[in-house]
């Protein structure tokens, strides 16, 4: 049972939650602490229980007793993180939403930025920055967070085309209710839910604002989280994907636009398949024989900006399907950067390092220094000898 709020409140913050415990209610405090004095009825939070198998459904209802603004949404049984969201969004009277990890928090402030800049531009899409936060407490910008730097006022992605390549996640934006549901979006079943979700939002927004500072800490490395996770579920990355470009497909049939969203694919699925932690070495051929077929499928007719570098070369490779070269060429990489990096004399952590988590990262090296793409294109599987 939830109960329902006396007045519609600006903001509806949505934050599924499964087995986190030990993280739940620093997350929960710093929404509610971070409310402004006068602005209770502005912000509703609602936590989903997704049938959490530890003590969460029991420190929800402790939380929420009490408590004014926030609501417990208990679910009978395990959904995943994306029909967890949409069980949220089903109850939330916000006119905004934004859906926050429960593994995750925000830094004070964070609230009353965000309400006041949603009361200001009255945006679709109100698109936030983050800093990662390991579980030894360093703290390290985003290799995409530069994309949002200098954009004043409300934009369009035709005139800001660079927003598309900052990490595609529901947390890092802020979206109007009656605009997710002109564009008939929910979040589907399996890993990687955000992928035909986020990327729409951007496309069909007709006004979008960037709040220029760190508004979400995003926790990394945590035991049971998908990005650490070895898993044969991360195979899932495909049909979100074919989501995704069905829906371009059907809603913005625009050349330029398939090319850039087909580079971030590629790019996302050579993270995931040069990823230890992610994918257990038999899986590992069988992934990129996927991403391969994926390549051939969707290879826009007019070719894709091929990113530089190395990054460039596996781009090729997926192109031919060539998992012997591939996996040598990912193999000597590793090589050589354990014979680059300094031993303990020179200071540096020397632990195993971590495969970079963001597909975007080779797409902004492929970029010109004013965000927009480089021209360098890749025809249909041409490409002649490789370097």
């Amino acid at each position: 049972m939830v109960n329902e709020p006396t007045h519609a409140p600006l903001l509806s913050i949505v934050v599924p939650v499964y087995g986190v415990e030990a993280y739940l209610y620093q997350c929960l405090e710093s929404i509610r602490a971070d409310i402004p004095a006068g602005e209770s009825d502005a912000v509703e939070m609602i936590a989903v229980d997704d049938a959490s198998p530890d003590g969460c459904g029991d420190m929800l209802r402790s939380y929420a007793a009490g408590r004014d603004g926030v609501r417990v949404v208990h679910l009978s049984s395990n959904v995943g993180l994306g029909l967890a969201r949409n069980a949220g969004l089903d109850v939330a009277t916000g006119r905004y939403v934004w859906f926050v990890d429960s593994d995750d928090w925000l830094p004070p402030g964070t609230i009353p930025a965000v309400l006041d800049r949603l009361r200001q531009h009255q945006p679709d899409v109100l698109m936030l920055d983050h800093l990662r936060v390991h579980e030894d407490g360093r703290r390290g910008v985003d290799a995409s967070s530069h994309l949002l730097r200098g954009i004043p006022g409300v934009t369009r992605l035709d005139d800001q085309p660079q927003l598309l390549r900052v990490q595609h996640t529901a947390w890092n934006k802020v979206v109007r209710r009656d605009f997710l549901d002109q564009l008939e979006l929910r979040f589907f079943p399996g890993w990687y839910e955000d992928i035909p979700f986020s990327h729409p939002l951007l496309i069909g927004a007709e006004k979008i604002s960037v709040l220029d500072r760190v508004c979400y800490l995003y926790r990394q490395g945590r035991h049971g989280a998908i990005t650490s996770t070895r898993s044969g579920r991360h195979f899932d990355a495909f049909a979100q994907y074919e989501r995704l470009l069905d829906w371009v497909t059907r809603k913005h049939p625009d050349e330029r636009l398939q090319a850039e969203l087909f580079q971030l694919m590629i790019n996302h699925y050579l993270v995931v398949v040069g990823n230890d932690g992610r994918l257990h070495p038999h899986l590992r051929r069988d992934f990129f024989h996927r991403a391969a077929e994926h390549y051939r499928r969707y290879l826009p007719t007019g070719g894709y900006p091929l990113p530089p570098g190395v990054t460039g070369l596996k781009h090729r490779l997926v192109g031919r399907g060539d998992w012997l070269a591939y996996s040598a060429l990912r193999q000597a990489h590793r090589v050589a950067g354990r014979l680059r990096r300094p031993g303990p004399a020179g200071g540096v952590d020397t632990g195993s390092a971590k495969t970079d988590e963001d597909p975007s990262r080779g797409a902004v090296t492929a970029t010109t220094g004013d965000g927009a793409l480089a021209p360098q294109r890749h025809d249909a599987l041409a490409g002649g000898r490789l370097p």
